[in-house]
C-alpha cells in the first residue's frame, strides 16, 4: 500500500491523473488507515495541488522545526536579536550544535546593514 502511495505521487504526470490516482488509492487504503485517510481528506485540495506544481512546503517545515529545537537550547532569549544571532549560527554551522549550545561561538553583531558575521572563537 505505502509503496503504491508513493509510486502515485511518482507516476502522475497531471493533475487529473494524480487527482484520481489518489482516490483510488484512498479507497482502497480506508479499511487499512483510517486516520491516515481522514488526514489526507481534509488536506486534500493541498495534497492536490503538488500535482500541478511539483513542489512541496518541506524546506520551510525543516527550517521551523530547526527552530523549535533551537528555543529550547537558549534557556530563553532576553531579545530577538539574541534568538536570530543563534539561530543564523545554527543554519551555518547545522553539524557544532553542541558547540553552539556551549558558546564556543562568539557573536560579533557587526551590523552593516542587516548583514553580520561570526567569529569562532579557539
Amino acid at each position: 500500500m505505502k509503496e503504491e502511495f508513493h509510486l502515485l505521487f511518482e507516476s502522475s504526470k497531471t493533475l487529473g491523473e494524480g487527482t484520481l490516482k489518489l482516490i483510488d488509492w484512498l479507497k482502497k487504503a480506508e479499511q487499512y488507515y483510517r486516520n491516515t485517510v481522514s488526514t489526507i481528506k481534509r488536506w486534500f485540495s493541498e495534497i492536490v495541488g503538488y500535482f500541478e506544481r511539483r513542489i512541496t512546503n518541506g524546506i520551510v517545515e525543516g527550517i521551523n522545526h530547526k527552530l523549535k529545537v533551537l528555543k529550547p537550547c537558549g534557556f530563553g532569549f532576553r531579545n530577538f536579536d539574541n534568538f536570530e544571532i543563534r539561530a543564523l549560527l545554527l543554519w551555518h554551522f547545522p553539524n557544532n550544535l553542541a558547540q553552539v549550545r556551549e558558546s564556543r561561538f562568539l557573536p560579533e553583531a557587526m551590523l552593516v546593514g542587516r548583514q553580520r558575521s561570526f567569529r569562532l572563537l579557539p
